[in-house]
């Protein structure tokens, strides 16, 4: 029989955990079959230095109810029906009074009432719900239009590894120091690395996302493993800095998040020395983290600092290019490219602002 509900105490609050034997992550040569109980716990036990960077901002949850296997799919969209898993962007109704939330506007204009994590058994209510990775907005209550950080998401495509995201992420380092600002390195849980900076909530979400195409094509010049191509079939064998993630309702998984892959691996903050030392970041996962943590906070001063975008923007504004593409779900921006893929586009068909003209 199905083991009966149990409780996980988080911060001092006891969440209730239904189904605690369903098996979440099953085994792997790394690791044993995970049960929901121990991906509760898991968030119970990092809850405090998780909050760290997920505390006051709006977070949406990535839910697969039934556990997560090889070949399990996650919805792109409300149209995507069937899928295994998906994105919670609204608060589901019925859930503890002590779970708040923060109302944030789409792209679309529409809003939304969002998870705001303000305490660890908040974390734990969202994994009883099936949550494994959650996707905070670079921004804090109650300010939600000016982001307080950076993210720069170095996204290895076919033909790359992990050890080439760790040679660009120490290029980027270099490049951030030279500019007077400190980069703050994780895993993404797979084969990336993300670098966060915090900065001055000062700047809109588009000036964020300039100052990562600077950033980017300065990379570009130093390393030709980079690029900022939007379009796949132009990016090669090189890593891909996902510029756009800095725009509004854009996430990265958080800081020690729980990933839907092989072996429950975890986005691991770590610092530069630690992270030129890995060797496969599958080794840091669900059984392994908690006594890696137990040595310290590696981004413990993150907070520390707020930096002035100033330096980045300045290689937006001065290095060739101009401007690149937004996602499909945003309006067409002045300036942008057309929003059709190279090897498709016949140059009679567009005007020079790259909006389509009569055929």
């Amino acid at each position: 029989m199905p083991a009966a509900a149990t409780e996980v105490e988080a911060g001092g609050r006891a969440v209730r955990v239904s189904s605690p034997d369903r098996i979440v992550y099953e085994a792997t040569e790394r690791t044993p079959a995970i049960t929901k109980l121990q991906v509760c716990e898991y968030f119970a036990t990092v809850g405090e230095v998780l909050l760290s960077s997920v505390a006051e901002r709006p977070t949406a949850m990535e839910r697969w109810p039934d556990g997560w296997r090889e070949g399990m799919r996650l919805a792109t969209g409300p149209q995507d029906r069937g899928a295994d898993g998906f994105y919670q962007k609204r608060l589901p109704k019925g859930a503890p009074d002590f779970v708040e939330t923060v109302k944030i506007t789409f792209p679309s204009g529409r809003t939304a009432d969002e998870l705001c994590p303000t305490e660890a058994a908040s974390l734990v209510w969202a994994a009883q719900m099936g949550a494994l990775t959650f996707h905070p907005w670079p921004v804090r209550r109650p300010d939600v239009d000016h982001p307080d950080e950076l993210r720069i998401d170095l996204d290895p495509q076919e033909g790359t590894s992990f050890a080439d995201a760790q040679r660009v992420a120490e290029v980027a380092r270099e490049l951030l120091e030279e500019l007077g600002l400190r980069g703050y390195p994780k895993t993404s849980g797979n084969r990336g690395i993300h670098i966060y900076v915090r900065i001055q909530p000062t700047w809109t979400f588009d000036d964020v996302r300039h100052a990562a195409i600077g950033l980017g094509r300065e990379l570009e010049r130093r390393d030709g493993g980079v690029t900022t191509a939007w379009w796949k079939e132009e990016r090669g064998s090189r890593l891909f800095l996902d510029y756009n993630q800095n725009l509004r309702d854009r996430t990265i998984a958080s800081a020690w998040s729980l990933r839907a892959r092989p072996g429950a691996p975890v986005s691991t903050p770590m610092s530069w020395a630690a992270l030129s030392a890995v060797k496969d970041p599958r080794d840091f996962n669900l059984t392994t983290v908690p006594d890696y943590l137990a040595d310290g906070d590696p981004w413990a001063d993150i907070d520390s600092t707020a930096y002035s975008l100033d330096p980045l923007l300045s290689l937006w504004e001065s290095l060739p290019g101009g401007e690149l593409n937004w996602p499909p779900d945003y309006p067409k921006q002045p300036g942008e490219p057309p929003r059709v893929q190279p090897s498709k586009k016949v140059a009679e068909h567009w005007d020079d602002d790259g909006n389509r003209v009569a055929t």
